[in-house]
């Protein structure tokens, strides 16, 4: 799907267009971020957690140039926006996966998009971790206007988190608020008619 709306696949039919433009035309890349499900790399890569982030500025000279000053500004606005700003020197290979999430996000806000897509970007983070990472997605939509698209499997965790739920299965099976997409019919349109809503109280 994200594939189809990023332009990376032709969908079967009908068209997809960003911003209003068909996105065979559309080149203003910078008005989306993307974070993929985890940061794929060699540990011992001996790159920061800044020059990660710089990374997500197209306007560099190449991926081995040197930041600029107004970069590395950029760089650690984001990073103070995700709550990573102390981290800003450390290895990346040295950090936790939800801490290399969060490095992953500033690298996406580096740009100042106006759409977010995350692909399953809990995989693998802690359930304290989880819950932290949800919070700064609601401040970065709420106080900043981001618009998040969210891809997850976890969808009695995203629902709290989100205000429209789209469910797939081969086809749209779903599509409404996270309080519907949670019913025993919303459930059963998704999973099948056996699915039914249980309370597990901690």
């Amino acid at each position: 799907l994200l594939k189809v709306m990023l332009g990376l696949l032709a969908p079967g039919r009908g068209e997809v267009r960003l911003f209003g433009e068909p996105i065979e035309r559309f080149d203003a890349w910078h008005r989306l971020g993307y974070v993929p499900q985890k940061l794929v790399f060699d540990p011992t890569l001996p790159a920061t957690v800044e020059e990660v982030v710089t990374t997500g500025l197209a306007a560099r000279g190449g991926l081995f140039s040197r930041p600029s000053r107004a970069e590395r500004e950029r760089a650690g606005d984001a990073l103070v926006l995700v709550g990573m700003d102390r981290h800003r020197a450390a290895r990346i290979g040295r950090l936790s996966v939800g801490q290399q999430q969060r490095v992953l996000i500033a690298r996406a806000l580096v740009t100042d998009p106006e759409i977010l897509v995350l692909d399953e970007p809990t995989g693998g983070v802690d359930p304290e971790a989880q819950a932290s990472f949800y919070a700064l997605l609601q401040i970065l939509n709420r106080e900043r206007g981001v618009t998040l698209v969210l891809v997850s499997h976890e969808l009695a965790v995203v629902a709290r988190a989100v205000t429209k739920v789209a469910c797939l299965n081969r086809r749209l099976v779903f599509h409404g608020g996270p309080t519907e997409a949670l019913t025993d019919a919303g459930l059963a349109a998704l999973y099948g008619p056996s699915a039914r809503v249980v309370s597990h109280l901690h």
